[in-house]
């Protein structure tokens, strides 16, 4: 099954996961995490209020504080970054659904799955063309760079893990989500030693 068909029947829960789980593995180029070796921690409050799930009322208190902390009060003054691939985990975070719905949780996992796709491919010098990241998410995989197809599989992990053990696959999905931060930080420091 494709990223784009599980994104489709995923529930609330498996929605909120993937959304959060892009931006878990992203968040840290943002403010150069990667490299000054802290932050892993940021979106815990976050992860713990999913798998908690009965107090769906705190998470826009938690992705308040969340923003707050991360400096995020609002994309439109974005003007300071000139990194893409920040700018887009920026938006990500700024586009986060305050209320926990299947309906708003749908488009913001949907959003996150683009372009945390697009941040690999911009730190993949092998990937070519932004075009190509709705072709992946189709099923069409045929000459994609490994970073991204890294990326691709992480995803459908996530969504697949939690159709098939709801809040059972929370913490497999982090797992993976870490897995995945832990390849971003590798391929940053690498581009920073070779700058």
């Amino acid at each position: 099954m494709s990223l784009v068909e599980l994104i489709a029947q995923a529930d609330e829960r498996g929605l909120v996961a993937s959304g959060l789980a892009c931006l878990d593995r992203c968040v840290p180029l943002y403010r150069c995490v990667p490299l000054l070796g802290g932050g892993d921690e940021v979106l815990r409050p976050l992860w713990a209020n999913l798998a908690d799930g009965s107090d769906t009322g705190e998470w826009g208190a938690l992705l308040d504080k969340t923003r707050a902390q991360l400096g995020v009060a609002d994309v439109m003054d974005a003007e300071d970054i000139e990194d893409e691939a920040a700018l887009l985990v920026r938006r990500m975070l700024a586009a986060a659904p305050g209320v926990r719905s299947a309906a708003e949780a749908r488009v913001w996992a949907d959003g996150c799955s683009v372009a945390s796709l697009q941040i690999h491919r911009l730190l993949d010098p092998a990937e070519d063309g932004a075009d190509l990241v709705d072709s992946h998410r189709a099923g069409r995989t045929e000459g994609m760079s490994p970073l991204v197809a890294a990326e691709l599989r992480r995803q459908i992990t996530v969504l697949e893990l939690l159709a098939e053990h709801g809040s059972g696959g929370l913490r497999r999905a982090l797992e993976v989500s870490t897995e995945g931060r832990r390849v971003l930080r590798a391929v940053v420091s690498r581009r920073a030693r070779h700058a």
